[in-house]
């Protein structure tokens, strides 16, 4: 590494010619960490016919991501709502159908969102499309980070690459602590918090899910694997198991099915 190097990576600036056609045509999904964009050999790509109960939302961003690769205009995306709902395996589980078109994950997180002018530099101009993806995105009322987020989202002096979109999860409708910033009006701290959502042109939004949803999601988890046990048995363990943890949600079910399946693993 040369000192030119470690400087860029200190002062986080990145140098497009690190970074060539072959470095994105041979991973599918990245993270950026430390100035550095970061090939993940192994990514977690779900299969989008396991995400059940949100089959509105899935078409929505699969359209929107269908228009995106084939260089349509298409929206920034923000998925928000309750937890365990299926918002980040949505975004993860694009790669599976439109990896063969050029799609391309990066993941980051939101002290990296003063790079994004860099990694735009790096991005512009490449075959593959971007979706830069922040999971679990959140913002307390004193950060001044997400300011600089709704400029880069739209509204800079730099005009984004074409071939850039930004897809966000959060719990948080907003983005954005309901807890007021000392100092500030109520009008104000509003407004703010509009404006960043209002940068995303898709909002999806993520509903606790009901107990036949959730029962609907443990029997296709359960017939995929071939499980060797009656409907009415999976059906009374999976409430129990749902009721302990206190909700219904797909991620409930998908740990209630990989502790079934061992248990019938270890008793045969």
């Amino acid at each position: 590494m040369t000192l030119e190097d470690l400087l860029s990576i200190l002062e986080g600036r990145l140098d497009p010619g690190r970074y060539g056609e072959d470095f994105f045509s041979k991973y599918l999904a990245f993270r950026f960490r430390r100035g550095e964009i970061e090939p993940i050999p192994h990514p977690s790509v779900p299969d989008p016919e396991d995400i059940l109960g949100v089959d509105s939302q899935k078409e929505i961003l699969f359209r929107n991501t269908a228009q995106f690769v084939k260089g349509l205009p298409a929206n920034d995306v923000l998925l928000w709502g309750d937890r365990g709902t299926g918002k980040s395996s949505l975004v993860r589980s694009l790669l599976k159908p439109f990896a063969e078109e050029g799609l391309r994950i990066i993941q980051l997180h939101k002290w990296e969102i003063p790079s994004l002018s860099d990694l735009y530099k790096v991005l512009r101009g490449k075959l593959q499309r971007f979706i830069l993806f922040f999971d679990d995105l959140s913002f307390e009322p004193s950060e001044e980070v997400f300011k600089l987020l709704k400029s880069l989202l739209d509204g800079d002096i730099e005009e984004r690459p074409s071939n850039v979109l930004v897809y966000a999860t959060s719990n948080r409708r907003h983005m954005v602590s309901e807890r007021e910033e000392e100092g500030k009006f109520p009008t104000d701290s509003f407004h703010e918090k509009i404006s960043l959502i209002e940068r995303f042109g898709i909002r999806l939004a993520f509903y606790p899910f009901d107990k036949d949803t959730y029962l609907r999601i443990v029997e296709h988890y359960a017939e995929n694997r071939e499980l060797n046990i009656s409907k009415e048995k999976l059906r009374e363990e999976a409430l129990r198991w749902a009721t302990e943890r206190g909700n219904f949600s797909g991620r409930t079910a998908y740990q209630f099915i990989k502790d079934l399946e061992g248990r019938l693993s270890l008793s045969s």
